[in-house]
């Protein structure tokens, strides 16, 4: 039977639009690419050159400082751009797919018969390493180190996150070849958390169930409550969802990069899932799912930790939704302030809504409803921060770049992704996830 970790800080949002369970039809995506931006930690060099012929798995990019970290072409096509920015910065490689896709041949894998250096080489070679991050810092991890454990996280707890259950079904064999192989990684477990109650049944690892509001299903806070880190210890964190397109590598020798992505948001008039390739437009994803009136927000990824993207953009890296909001650039609210609120949201219960019950549902546009100011210590991160660490003081060592303080208070153990609920009850209007991300790169440099 699984442990079941109970948690209490942390905030559901409920927002109108989630996905129901059901399949949509997806456009065809004119091109695909690999956007370095997406993946942190690393130097992306560039060996191919515009015009070049290539297959779904051939190199398109790999890291200067790790070579052997492989970023591989989701689909056959020809290479029609390599698009550049200040100091000839990558901003994206861009392939425009065949009619009919050709597969690099890997070679199919027995886990069972694999060490862990073959493990290893097969995940480099086929592009899935990119997948594996690591903490501290919370890059792409690097193939040297052997982590102390491995944390897999099978639960989506986010605002109008797709259901796990669903996007595993049918691949539970790709789910289970994927853990072996990252069993083959570590000298200690492989973690996966799971939603309480959840059916999934896995074999070699060790299941943790995860009950209460988000973001229970955020991998840190899994990690800080199952075994917290250490400085000088090294973990690697995983989305279940990728560690399916592991086990489809090894299953076929082929590099698959097909997932579902759920269309969600209060704006899309189509809600559900679609079949799709890894670095695809989001154009080829919701055209003609929602009513383009000029003043809506499409997110890659949910509403706390997504990037807004245009129709023209691609799919994040790590990203299985896409999230469609109003922008709210065209409402204008008169004593907005100062009027009874009656359908708006307040996690501070400053509207009367809050009296209506918890299974309501809220339309929330993208506007910030104030302005910056000076960081507030009154406990309000807290109740939402659900890790045995304080969220206020480790953001303001930070901000002084104090690394002993920054040390002591738990920067080793956190993501961005940690403080989205804290950036969003947040009064003040500070970008903390973007300060916790200064941080760790700077940090990183520093003690590298």
């Amino acid at each position: 039977m699984a442990n079941v970790i109970k948690i209490k800080k942390g905030l559901d949002i409920n927002l109108k639009g989630k996905a129901s369970e059901v399949m949509l039809n997806a456009g065809k995506s004119a091109t695909y690419a690999i956007v370095p931006s997406y993946f942190c930690g690393i130097v992306p060099k560039v060996p191919v050159k515009v015009g070049e012929k290539v297959k779904a798995g051939s190199v398109l990019m790999f890291d200067k400082n790790h070579p052997e970290i492989k970023f591989v072409s989701p689909v056959s096509g020809e290479v029609t751009a390599v698009n550049r920015g200040e100091k000839r910065k990558v901003l994206s490689i861009v392939v425009k797919p065949d009619a009919q896709i050709e597969y690099e041949d890997f070679g199919k894998k027995n886990v069972a018969s694999m060490n862990a250096d073959q493990v290893k080489d097969a995940l480099l070679n086929g592009g899935m390493w990119p997948f594996i991050k690591q903490r501290p810092y919370d890059i792409v991890a690097n193939p040297s180190d052997t982590p102390r454990d491995i944390f897999v996280t099978a639960l989506n707890s986010a605002p109008l996150a797709p259901n796990f259950d669903f996007l595993v079904k049918g691949q539970e064999a790709n789910l289970q070849a994927g853990l072996d192989a990252l069993a083959k990684l570590t000298k200690g477990k492989v973690y996966v958390g799971v939603k309480a109650g959840s059916s999934l049944k896995l074999n070699g690892v060790e299941v943790v169930e995860f009950d209460g509001p988000h973001p229970a299903g955020n991998v840190g806070v899994q990690i800080n409550h199952i075994k917290p880190i250490n400085k000088g210890e090294v973990v690697w964190t995983v989305n279940a969802t990728d560690v399916i397109l592991m086990g489809r590598l090894l299953n076929t020798g082929v590099a698959d990069f097909t997932r579902l992505i759920a269309i969600t948001g209060s704006e899309a008039t189509e809600r559900g899932y679609v079949k799709a390739i890894a670095g695809c437009t989001i154009a080829s994803l919701v055209a003609g799912k929602f009513q383009d009136n000029g003043h809506i927000r499409l997110i890659s990824g949910n509403v706390l930790t997504g990037t807004k993207v245009s129709m023209d953009d691609y799919l994040g890296a790590y990203d299985c939704q896409v999230t469609i909001i109003p922008e709210g650039d065209d409402v204008d609210e008169f004593f907005g302030w100062a009027v009874p609120g009656f359908g708006k949201y307040s996690v501070s219960h400053s509207y009367l809504t809050w009296l209506t019950g918890k299974g309501k549902e809220y339309v929330l546009d993208a506007r910030i409803k104030g302005g910056k100011r000076a960081m507030i210590m009154s406990n309000e991160y807290d109740k939402v921060f659900p890790m045995d660490i304080m969220p206020e003081y480790l953001l303001k060592a930070i901000i002084a770049f104090d690394i002993d303080k920054m040390e002591n208070l738990g920067i080793y153990e956190v993501a961005p992704e940690d403080f989205a609920l804290c950036e969003f009850v947040d009064t003040s209007k500070i970008e903390l996830q973007q300060i916790v991300r200064n941080g760790l790169n700077l940090l990183y440099k520093e003690m590298n």
